[in-house]
């Protein structure tokens, strides 16, 4: 059984992955990844600021949240 702080680590990385697979660095003015795993819930919240770019970035924000969601559900064996 993973730790909570594996839980958190894991959604956490697996949303900036895809952010950062996504848009250039220099794209990004600003990024926030905000993940919370309490009494079994996990709580994924991304945010993406990248003006110049092409890309929707709601849209990718939403696939990172996703990705979070499906790399923690791959940590416990789901």
């Amino acid at each position: 059984m993973p730790t909570d702080d594996e839980v958190v680590e894991t959604a956490a990385k697996a949303a900036e992955d895809v952010v950062f697979s996504r848009f250039d660095i220099g794209e990004i003015e600003d990024i926030d990844v905000t993940v919370t795993f309490e009494d079994g819930v996990l709580d994924v919240a991304v945010y993406v600021n990248a003006p110049d770019a092409r890309l929707d970035e709601g849209r990718v924000a939403d696939d990172a949240a996703l990705a979070a969601r499906a790399a923690v559900d791959d940590l416990f064996g789901d």
